[in-house]
Order: structure tokens, then C-alpha cells, then sequence
């Protein structure tokens, strides 16, 4: 890049001297004067941070890759139009952006097109120059970064792709527009705890009046307000279209609304390809860059299926499928609209002669698309009247039976109707691919002027989880508050837990799931109190199914009275055992991490080793992140006689959020699994040398399964250890 950085330069002044100008001339009268003074480029060329290729989750016909691009720009760029002068001294851009190389082919050029997005917004910064008294107020400086970015995210944001052909003839259309991957319904249900942010005067505090965002790319919803509230209850539903995965998060931002500025109150980045593989996650989720706060969320991933027999109507107001629109061209559009209405009108206005020069002109048209009460709009196409819009639009359907497709192509110079259409959305049920490409006959038109669109509609289906999956959300330790549950019948209460044993706080959320009652604290737990002792998450399905073995009569846990989640027996829950560093494990007779026995069923109360994990650890600094690769294990315990499926489970403490949940593929029947995967954490070496590596072997069993789950866990403090040089070791 910085070998090539000036050529670029040079190109991109042709460009704005040769296209550029001549276009910006071309769209106001007050443009016409309009001149690029100064076009330098500069010396500092974009970066490229990072790059991630994927292999698994994609086609094998295809080349993925994610570019981390930072931009920290010294371009000059000025232009006069008439009086003013105005210009560009510094540009600054940071975002991933996904390249795509398909399809792949047997002769050169080897790959077919390249297609190119970003995943979110981009973060953009402009420093402008000249015209100095008007932009430099706040107000009109950031209105103009955030018009900008806007206008980038219209064109380069998913769902708008850029895609170049490189093979002749290459049909693109599937490449620009390809159909979504799913859609997510998001519950957002309540929040708990949230930090306080009114205050009066500076002094006395008040109650917040929350408020969520939620975006997906560049589709945003805003939820209602609930007022003086710190634990909000919201009910309320949203569905997003994804397009990409894996790559695009939900991204939840908690407000206060306040009359004169909101005050941030706490966010949330899940990543969807976890909800896509699990299907359905019921969640309490900690906030992050905020004290304190949960955010309850029930997320279900919908498919896109052709199957008429799912389209009927959804009772609860939910949509049941989705139509998406591919907007290709028109043909023959009037002038203008007296072309086509009462002649005597058109003559009596057309004896202004100004007016006169106006009408001859081609019109400058844009759509308007209508499903239900949702509208989109096109982009505009100056002076055509065979324009081409080449865009694709999403809507989502409540009942296909009913609902129609209103299209209105409109002139921007006078605001008027050029030709409407209506599609009832039951003629693509006729067809058994639910899909029409054809023209349309515009009325309200000239004769012989039609729209020429592709439409697609899609059935939304519920999946059924895998009951063979390990769940990321659910069996998981829960990332939020630990709650005791209590059973009856379907519906859960959860009562927060006190914090029985004291426990050096190493964050917020880990504090209280490392809340573990000591052996010698000498507190005996009766089952009376029980529904109130802090029972870690990863525990509880070990402690219902030991409760389960030793009561047969009491039938699965899942029916247990609600003191049954009691813990049965002190012995099962012993003292968590910290392993040992690595530096210290030379003194040990056999130099290996053995997985501690703690929270498992454990013979006559001792500890025993429950087999050995083999680990390589070191840090990048190149990449700035820690390095762990799961080599294998060996020796480990079985938990029944039916075998076991292990897998890994890694969290860097004390972040012990599920969306940074690390997890190794599931090894089948063996007790000496060899996995050689490898997994990155992104954080500082200063940061990495606080943390402690969480390392458990769990058992991959039906997810009613009376079996233990967890075959024996490690920990590893980094802070003893020479991350740069890194270990390798059992």
C-alpha cells in the first residue's frame, strides 16, 4: 500500500478533476462554477490492521476475507464554487471491511467478481477547511461528518455491496443481491440494575428513564421510554433481516432520556452466528463500558424458507414472511406528468416559457416502494427515461394473502407521479418458487412505459434447537446475574443471591459466579435457605442430576419441588482449586495441569486427578492478542458408561460474558481427544498479564441427559508468565 499509495494519488486527481467535476457541475445551476483547486492525496496511506479468513462456516466456492482498515489521512482536498471556498484537510476512518471472492473458477482470471462492504458503519472524522466561520460551529460540523457517513453507509454499509466483475460476461446480479441469511427476533424483555444517571443540581440522584437501541448493519429500532425506572420492563419485539454471518452483531445501546442530552448507560455486542447455530437464546446479559446493569434478552434466528404451508397469518402480530425486492430499471417514463394527463391543463401551464424549457427535459426519478405501512425509497436517476436503479429492499410480510407492493416513480425536479403499480403479493403464491421477474405495466403512465423488478417472497421458519448441540446460551454459565432458579411448573423466578463466602473481586461479573461456599468457612448450608445460596450456573445442572441419582422417586430435576435445587451434600461442592502457574509446576512431581475435582461428583469426598490437558500459550504482539491452542487431552474420567463426547471451554477471567466464550469442536466416544485449535483473544499485553486463563473439559451430552457435564476444569494465573516467549506443556 504505501508502494502504491502516490499512483493511487494520481488516479483519484484524474478522477475528481475529469468525472467528478463535471458531474457536481451538472446537478445545480448554482454548480456550475464549481473547480477542484488542490487535490493531494498525501503521504499517509490507509492500514491494514488485521485479516481474517474464514474457512468453516462458508461455500467452497468463495474466498472470505475481513480487513481491519484504520485511515489516518493527511489529503487535501479544496474546491471554489462561485464565492466560497471550501475543502478537506485530514480524513480519519476506521472499519472491517469484507472482501468476497466468488465464485472461484477453473481458469484465469481464477476468481469471477470481487465484492465489497462493510459489516457496520464505518467510524469517520472529517476535518474541513475554509468556509471556516460556517462549518466550524458544532451544530453544522458534526451534521456534516454524520450527512457523510450516512451517505458512505447508503452505499458501502451491508445491505448495499459494491461488486466488480473481473471475468467477462459475468452475471453479477446474484453476487450484488444475494438473498438474505435468516432474520432475528429480538425480545427485549428488561434490564435490572441499571446505573443511576439523573441528578438534580449535581447532587441529589434521581431515577433514569431508560430507553434501548437496537441495530443490526444499518437497520435501527428505537424501544418506548419507561420512566423512573432502574429495572425496566419493556416487552417488546423487533426483527432484523441478516444478511451476513459470520460478521454482523447486534448491537444494543441503553439511554436515559433526558430533555436536553441522553446519557449512555450501557451496550451489548452479540454475535449472531452463536444465535444462528443454537437457534433460540434466553439470556440475562451483562452490560459492558458501564458499572452495573443485565439486559434480559430472547433471541429466536428464522429462516428463509419456500414453503407456502408456513405463511399463515401469525396471531401475535408477528411477520410470517419476507419480500425482497430487486429494483432493476423502467422503461419509457413520461417526460412529465401533463404527457399523459388532460391535454388542456398541459397547454395553458406550457405558454410560461420558462416552464417550457423545464418540461423537455428527461426526467430525474426515484421509487417509492410501500408494504404495509413500511416505505422505502430508491436512489435518484438524473435526467432518463430509461433509468436504472439497480437496488434490492427487504419487508417484512404479515399475511401474503392479503398484503400488496405499492411502487410510485416520482420526477425530483417537480414532485410528481410518473406512473404507479400495484402487485398483490398472492400472485407469487401461484408460483412455485414464490418468485417473479418480469415488467410491470405502469399506470397512470405513458402506454408503453413499464418497471422491470424481481420479487421474492420467503417463508419465515422457527428452527428447532439440536438437542445434540452444546448450547452457547443456555448451558453455558450464565453471563449475567447468577440466579437460583426456582421450578414450577414453566414459569421461572429467579431470586438474586446473597453473597455467602468473601472472594477477592476481580470484576463485577465474575464476583458473583465466583462466589463458591468454602469447605472450611465452616458455614453449613440447610436446605431450608437454600433457595437463596449462591449456586454458580455451571453447578446447577451438576447439582439436579446428583439430586436426581440419590432421589430416583423424585423423578427427572426438571419436576423437583422448588427446594429441591438444594444442594444435597456438602461434599460435592469443594473448595475451587486455583492450578497451579506454570512457573511452579517444575517443583510438582509430574509437570501437567490436572484437572481439578471441583463441583463434581467426587468419590469419598478426596480430590483426584481427573486426567491432564495439553496447552501451548503464548502472546502476539504483532497482533496484539493472546494465543491459546487446545492441543489434546488424555486420561480423562468417564462420567458414564455410555462414553463421552468432550470439548473445551476457555474464558480469559474475569470476563465470563458468552459472547467471549471461546469452544472447541466436540470430540466423539474418546477419553484422549486431540483438537489442535487455536484461539485469539484481542486485548493489551498489559491487560492479558491480569487475567487468568479458564480452561474446562466438558461432556457433549443430549441436553436432558442425567450425565455430568463438566470432566474437570484448570486455571492458569498469566501474570507469572513470559506470554512472549510463551509454554507449551501438559
Amino acid at each position: 500500500l504505501i508502494q502504491a499509495w502516490p499512483y493511487f494519488g494520481t488516479i483519484m486527481e484524474k478522477t475528481f478533476k475529469e468525472v467528478l467535476e463535471p458531474k457536481i457541475r451538472a446537478k445545480s445551476v448554482h454548480l456550475k462554477t464549481c473547480t477542484f483547486t488542490k487535490i493531494h492525496f498525501g503521504e499517509k496511506c490507509p492500514r491494514i490492521n488485521g485479516i481474517k479468513a474464514y474457512t468453516k462456516e462458508i461455500d467452497r466456492r468463495q474466498v472470505t476475507l475481513d480487513l481491519q482498515i484504520c485511515y489516518i489521512g493527511d489529503c487535501e482536498i479544496h474546491m471554489d464554487i462561485s464565492k466560497f471556498n471550501l475543502g478537506v484537510k485530514g480524513v480519519q476512518l476506521y472499519g472491517t471491511l469484507r472482501v468476497i471472492l466468488e465464485p472461484l473458477l477453473t481458469d484465469a482470471p481464477f476468481v469471477g467478481a470481487v465484492t465489497l462492504f462493510f459489516m457496520q458503519k464505518p467510524h469517520l472524522e472529517i476535518n474541513w477547511a475554509g468556509m471556516s466561520n460556517l462549518l466550524d460551529v458544532p451544530g453544522i460540523n458534526v451534521m456534516s461528518d454524520s450527512l457523510i457517513q450516512d451517505f458512505i453507509a447508503a452505499r458501502l454499509v451491508l445491505p448495499n455491496r459494491i461488486t466488480v466483475p473481473l471475468k467477462k460476461n459475468m452475471n453479477i446480479a446474484h453476487l450484488r443481491f444475494p438473498v438474505p441469511q435468516g432474520v432475528i427476533r429480538v425480545h427485549l424483555l428488561e434490564a435490572e440494575n441499571l446505573v443511576q444517571k439523573d441528578n438534580f443540581l449535581g447532587a441529589i440522584r434521581g431515577k433514569s428513564d431508560p430507553y434501548a437501541l437496537l441495530r443490526v448493519g444499518t437497520a435501527q429500532y428505537r424501544s418506548k421510554t419507561v420512566s423512573r425506572d432502574l429495572n425496566p420492563i419493556w416487552n417488546e419485539t423487533f426483527e432484523f433481516v441478516v444478511h451476513e454471518v459470520p460478521g454482523q452483531d447486534l448491537e444494543v445501546d441503553l439511554y436515559d432520556e433526558d430533555p436536553d442530552k441522553d446519557d449512555f448507560m450501557g451496550s451489548l455486542l452479540i454475535g449472531l452466528v452463536d444465535v444462528m447455530n443454537d437457534r433460540t437464546v434466553d439470556e440475562w446479559f451483562p452490560l459492558s463500558k458501564t458499572t452495573s446493569g443485565h439486559l434480559h434478552l430472547k433471541l429466536e434466528w428464522l429462516s428463509l424458507v419456500n414453503d407456502q404451508e408456513k405463511l399463515h397469518e401469525d396471531k401475535k402480530g408477528l411477520s410470517t414472511a419476507i419480500l425482497i425486492v430487486y429494483l432493476d430499471s423502467a422503461f419509457n417514463l413520461p417526460k412529465n406528468h401533463f404527457e399523459y394527463s388532460n391535454g388542456e391543463c398541459g397547454t395553458k401551464k406550457m405558454k410560461n416559457n420558462k416552464y417550457l424549457k423545464k418540461m423537455e427535459r428527461e426526467p430525474s426519478s426515484f421509487v417509492l416502494l410501500t408494504v404495509g405501512n413500511k416505505t422505502q425509497k430508491s436512489k435518484t436517476c438524473n435526467f432518463s427515461k430509461d433509468p436504472t436503479w439497480g437496488q434490492a429492499f427487504t419487508f417484512f410480510v404479515h399475511s401474503a394473502h392479503s398484503q400488496s407492493l405499492h411502487i410510485e416513480i416520482k420526477d425530483k425536479e417537480r414532485d410528481s407521479a410518473l406512473g404507479t403499480s400495484v402487485v398483490c403479493l398472492s400472485h407469487l403464491l401461484k408460483d412455485p418458487n414464490m418468485t417473479l421477474d418480469q415488467r410491470f405495466q405502469l399506470d397512470h403512465s405513458s402506454s408503453d412505459s413499464f418497471i422491470k423488478m424481481k420479487l421474492v417472497l420467503r417463508a419465515l421458519k422457527v428452527e428447532e434447537p439440536d438437542p445434540q448441540r452444546v448450547k452457547a446460551g443456555v448451558n453455558a454459565s450464565k453471563p449475567g446475574p447468577v440466579h437460583a432458579t426456582e421450578k414450577a411448573g414453566n414459569q421461572q423466578k429467579f431470586s438474586s443471591p446473597p453473597q455467602v463466602s468473601k472472594v477477592p473481586p476481580m470484576s463485577k461479573d465474575s464476583a458473583a459466579l465466583e462466589s463458591l461456599p468454602k469447605k472450611d468457612s465452616g458455614e453449613e448450608l440447610d436446605a431450608k435457605d437454600s433457595s437463596g445460596a449462591p449456586v454458580p450456573c455451571e453447578i446447577v445442572s451438576s447439582l439436579d442430576e446428583a439430586e436426581g441419582k440419590q432421589n430416583p422417586e423424585h423423578g427427572p430435576p426438571s419436576a423437583l419441588p422448588s427446594g429441591a435445587v438444594a444442594m444435597p451434600t456438602l461434599p460435592v461442592l469443594q473448595e475451587m482449586r486455583v492450578a497451579p502457574s506454570v512457573t511452579s509446576l517444575g517443583s510438582l512431581p509430574s509437570s501437567c495441569f490436572e484437572l481439578s475435582s471441583s463441583n463434581l461428583d467426587i468419590h469419598n469426598g478426596t480430590e483426584m486427578p481427573l486426567g491432564e490437558i495439553q496447552l501451548t500459550v503464548r502472546y502476539a504482539s504483532i497482533r496484539q492478542s493472546l494465543v491459546v491452542l487446545v492441543n489434546g487431552c488424555r486420561n480423562l474420567v468417564p462420567s458414564s458408561n455410555r462414553g463421552v463426547d468432550p470439548y473445551v471451554r476457555i474464558y480469559l477471567l474475569p470476563d465470563r460474558r458468552w459472547t467471549s466464550r471461546k469452544k472447541t469442536s466436540v470430540k466423539k466416544k474418546t477419553l484422549n481427544p486431540q483438537y489442535d485449535e487455536k484461539f485469539e483473544f484481542f486485548e493489551s499485553l498489559e491487560n492479558v498479564k491480569k487475567r487468568t486463563l479458564d480452561i474446562a473439559v466438558k461432556n457433549n451430552r443430549p441436553f436432558i441427559s442425567q450425565e455430568r457435564k463438566e470432566l474437570g476444569k484448570v486455571r492458569i494465573d498469566l501474570s507469572q508468565e513470559d506470554l512472549i516467549k510463551g509454554f507449551a506443556q501438559w
